[in-house]
């Protein structure tokens, strides 16, 4: 687990239990549902999903499920994501309940239409 690199988001969820392992299968079909343009990838050692710049990322613990939508996205759904522990960037998903996936569908969706906003924005500068 820690210290091994993973190639795909495919490798990365095999390693883990099988409760564990649909639990992080779920959350990846909510993310490609929420946003299918988004192309999957590891980075910083856990499934990521990019669209025009990093969208979300996600890692499963000892004892939660990791969601990372960067700092914006965590601001957006603060009061939601309230009975979560979470700090600027992260919220975490304990493994004894369940992952509240409308939720997560709810800021990939949020984060997506932010990261097009940011790519569109940038397009307009260039000459």
């Amino acid at each position: 687990m820690e210290g091994t690199a993973y190639e795909t988001v495919d490798g990365y969820i095999s390693q883990f239990p099988e409760e564990i392992q649909d639990k992080l299968q779920a959350l990846r079909r909510v993310i490609r549902e929420a946003a299918p343009e988004a192309a999957e990838k590891i980075s910083y050692q856990m499934p990521t999903f990019a669209l025009h710049g990093n969208l979300v990322h996600f890692a499963a613990f000892k004892k939660h499920v990791g969601f990372y939508p960067a700092p914006s996205g965590i601001e957006a759904f603060k009061e939601e994501l309230a009975v979560y522990k979470s700090s600027k960037g992260a919220v975490q998903f304990p493994l004894d309940q369940p992952v509240p996936y409308d939720l997560v569908r709810r800021i990939v969706e949020y984060r997506a239409a932010e990261n097009m906003e940011k790519a569109r924005s940038k397009s307009k500068k260039q000459p």
